[in-house]
C-alpha cells in the first residue's frame, strides 16, 4: 500500500493543540493561516503519496553505492529531488529575503512529517539542509548568508552536519579536526568525520559541510571548537561554482535500515582534491568560520536543536506509516473465529489483543502528533511574538520540550513498529511484506542527534534544573487547568480521562520536585532516573494532549454537520490512551524517585 496522509488528522491538530489561526496574529507569519496550510497539505500529500513513497521499499532494496569517491543514490531518487527543489519545498518555512515561503514552522512541520513518513531515507537529505540553514540564519555572517543561502532555500544545494569523529562520538570535547588561519581570512580545514548523512550524494549539484574544528592554537576542550561552511566546489563571491574542494567520501556504511540514505566517511584536506587559496595549490579542504572563533558547539547546536525536533517528527511519521500499514493488514488478514462466536474466520482486526495493539499504535501517533505540533507553534511564538517576554517565555518552552519531542517520540516509534510487525504476525518478520523495514528504519531514531540518554541528561541539567523547574511547572500549571476542564464537562469518559491524567501530572509534579532538590545532594542519583523521567513528560504532556483534543472534539460535536465518526473516535482514542498509558506514569515516578539505589547497586566487577 502507498502512504496516505492524514490530512483529517493533521488539520484537527493545527486547529486545537497548535492554535494555527492564533499563530497567523503574529508578527510576519500573517499568511499562515488554516486556509493556508489546508492547501498547503493537500498538494503536499498528494506530492508525497505520489512522487516520494513509491521509492521507499525500492531503496531499501537498491541503496546508494560508492564507487570512486562519488555517491550514486537509488533509483529515481535523483529526480524526485528535482521535482521537489522546484516545487519549492525546501523553502516552506524560511524566509522570503532567503527566497523562501515565509510560513510558520507549524505549517511547515507536517509537510516534514508527511516527507518522512512517504521516505524517511529521502527526507533525511532536506532535514539536515533546513538545520544548516537555520545555523546561517542565527550565526553566519552577511556575506556567507548571501552567498549560500540562496541555493540552499532553493534547494539547488543540501546541507550536511559534521560533527562525529571516530574517537569523538557524542564527547566533543575531543575534536581532533583542526583549521589553519590563511592570509585571505579563509580556513584549512584537515580532519575525518563520521556519520555524516548524505555528506555525498549525486541529488543537488553542491553540498554545503558545516563542520566542527579547533582553530591552531585553541583552548582544549569544547571551549576550543568553532564552525566552518565547507562547500563540497567552491562558490565564487557571484555564487558561480569553481573548483572541487578537498573534500572526499572514503566510504559509505552499510546500516540496519535506512539504506538508501548515504551516511559518508568524509576526510577534510587529504590531498584528493587540491586547491588554490590565495593562488597556492596545496592540501586543505577551504573553509570559512560562522560566528565567532571558539564559539562553534554553541553555534552548532542551532542545527542540532533543529534536527533533534525534526528527529521526532521522524518517530511520528514513522510510527503513523507503521500503523497505516498494520491497520491494512488486520482488515484483510482473516485467522481463527471471534471469541464471541462467528460462522468461521473473521479479519484479525476483530481480536481484542489485535484491536489493544493498533489502539496502541493510533494513540501513541496522535499524541506524538500534537506535542510536536505544539513544539512547532511555541516555536513560532518564540521567534515572532511582538512581546519580549511571552518570546522568552516561549523559547524556554521550546527548549524544555525539544527533548521530549526527540527523546519520547523516537523511543516510542521502536515500540511502534514492533507492534506493527506483531500485528502481521509471521509474515511481519518476512522482509517482502514491508512491515519489518519500518521497524529497522525506527531503530537509529532513539541513536542519532543525541542518544535518547544525551536528550534525559539535557533535560534534566539544562532544561530543569537551570531555571529550578520553572518551565516545568508551568506545564504542569496548564496541565492541572485541563483537569478542571474535564472535571467540569462530567461524564464517564471525561472523568476517567482528567482521573488519569491528574495521576500523571502529579507523578511528573513529583519528580520535578526530586530532580531539583537532589541534583545537588546525590547527582548520580537524579542521572540514574533521567530516561523514565523523560519517558514519563512524555506520556504526561502526550495525554494532556489528548484531553485536550477530546475536549475539542466533543465541542466540534455540537455543531452542524460534524463528522461524528472522526470526532468521536478522538474521544475513545483518548479514553484508551488514559487507562493504558497515562496509567504508565507513576509506575515511572516511582522508578525515578526510588530507583537509584537498583541502578547503582553493583560493582563494576559484579556485571558478570
Amino acid at each position: 500500500m502507498s502512504y496516505r496522509a492524514p490530512l483529517n488528522e493533521m488539520l484537527f491538530t493545527l486547529r486545537h493543540a497548535a492554535a494555527i489561526d492564533a499563530i497567523a496574529t503574529l508578527p510576519g507569519l500573517e499568511d499562515s493561516n488554516f486556509e493556508t496550510a489546508q492547501a498547503v497539505l493537500e498538494e503536499c500529500a498528494r506530492f508525497n503519496s505520489e512522487v516520494i513513497a513509491p521509492l521507499n521499499h525500492p531503496g531499501d532494496i537498491e541503496p546508494a553505492t560508492l564507487a570512486n569517491g562519488e555517491v550514486t543514490t537509488s533509483p529515481g531518487f535523483r529526480s524526485a529531488y528535482e521535482q521537489f527543489a522546484a516545487a519549492g519545498w525546501q523553502g516552506v518555512q524560511h524566509a522570503l529575503d532567503h527566497g523562501g515561503q515565509g510560513l510558520a514552522k507549524l505549517v511547515a512541520t507536517p509537510c516534514m512529517e508527511m516527507l518522512h513518513a512517504s521516505n524517511m531515507s529521502f527526507a533525511l537529505a532536506p532535514l539536515l539542509t533546513d538545520g544548516a540553514i537555520e545555523a546561517l540564519v542565527v550565526a553566519g555572517s552577511e556575506e556567507l548568508q548571501e552567498r549560500f543561502l540562496p541555493n540552499m532555500v532553493a534547494g539547488k544545494w543540501t546541507g550536511t552536519m559534521n560533527l562525529t569523529e571516530s574517537q569523538a562520538g557524542s564527547d566533543l570535547a575531543v575534536v581532533r579536526t583542526r583549521a589553519t588561519p590563511q592570509a585571505d581570512g579563509s580556513y584549512r580545514i584537515c580532519g575525518e568525520k563520521i556519520f555524516i548523512t548524505y555528506g555525498e550524494h549525486d541529488l543537488a549539484e553542491n553540498i554545503i559541510h558545516l563542520v566542527l574544528a579547533r582553530i591552531d592554537g585553541a583552548p582544549p576542550g569544547v571551549k576550543g571548537i568553532s564552525l566552518f561552511v565547507v562547500p563540497k566546489f567552491m562558490v565564487g563571491a557571484d555564487g558561480a561554482l569553481g573548483a572541487r574542494n578537498d573534500v572526499w567520501c572514503a566510504s559509505i556504511e552499510h546500516k540496519l535500515g535506512i539504506k538508501a540514505s548515504p551516511t559518508a566517511v568524509l576526510l577534510f584536506g587529504d590531498g584528493k582534491f587540491p586547491v588554490g587559496a590565495a593562488g597556492a595549490e596545496e592540501a586543505g579542504a577551504i573553509g570559512y568560520l560562522v560566528g565567532k572563533e571558539n564559539r562553534g558547539l554553541e553555534h552548532m547546536f542551532v542545527m542540532m536543536n533543529a534536527a533533534r525536533f525534526a528527529v521526532g517528527l521522524q518517530g511520528v511519521a514513522l510510527s503513523d506509516r507503521a500503523y497505516q500499514k498494520a491497520l491494512a493488514y488486520a482488515r484483510e488478514r482473516t485467522q481463527s473465529r471471534d471469541i464471541a462466536g462467528s460462522s468461521g474466520p473473521v479479519p484479525i482486526i476483530r481480536h481484542p489483543d489485535v484491536r489493544r495493539m493498533l489502539m496502541t499504535m493510533k494513540a501513541s501517533t496522535e499524541a506524538m502528533r500534537a506535542l510536536a505540533y505544539f513544539g512547532a507553534a511555541t516555536s513560532d511564538r518564540a521567534a515572532h511574538c511582538a512581546d519580549a517576554e511571552e518570546r522568552a517565555r516561549s523559547q524556554a518552552l521550546y527548549e524544555y520540550l525539544v527533548p521530549i519531542i526527540k527523546g519520547w517520540s523516537t523511543e516510542m516509534a521502536v515500540e511502534i513498529a514492533s507492534l506493527g510487525v506483531q500485528v502481521h504476525g509471521g509474515m511481519g518478520f518476512v522482509e517482502e511484506t514491508g512491515a519489518a523495514q519500518y521497524y529497522r528504519d525506527a531503530r537509529i531514531l532513539p541513536i542519532y542527534e543525541g542518544t535518547t540518554a544525551i536528550q534525559a541528561n539535557d533535560l534534566i541539567g539544562r532544561k530543569t534544573v537551570r531555571d529550578a523547574g520553572a518551565t516545568a511547572r508551568t506545564v504542569i500549571a496548564a496541565i492541572r487547568a485541563t483537569e478542571e476542564e474535564l472535571a467540569a464537562r462530567g461524564g464517564d469518559d471525561f472523568e476517567v480521562i482528567g482521573e488519569r491524567l491528574g495521576a500523571g501530572r502529579a507523578a511528573l509534579e513529583a519528580v520535578v520536585d526530586f530532580v531539583v532538590q537532589e541534583f545537588r545532594n546525590d547527582v548520580r542519583a537524579v542521572f540514574a532516573g533521567s530516561v523514565p523521567y523523560l519517558r514519563l513528560a512524555g506520556i504526561v504532556l502526550g495525554g494532556w494532549q489528548m484531553a485536550c483534543a477530546a475536549l475539542a472534539a466533543a465541542d466540534e460535536l455540537q455543531g452542524e454537520g460534524a463528522d461524528r465518526a472522526f470526532l468521536s473516535a478522538k474521544i475513545g482514542t483518548a479514553r484508551f490512551y488514559a487507562d493504558y498509558l497515562l496509567t504508565q506514569a507513576p509506575g515511572l515516578g516511582i522508578a525515578v524517585v526510588a530507583g537509584a539505589a537498583g541502578v547503582l547497586a553493583l560493582d563494576e566487577e559484579q556485571f558478570g
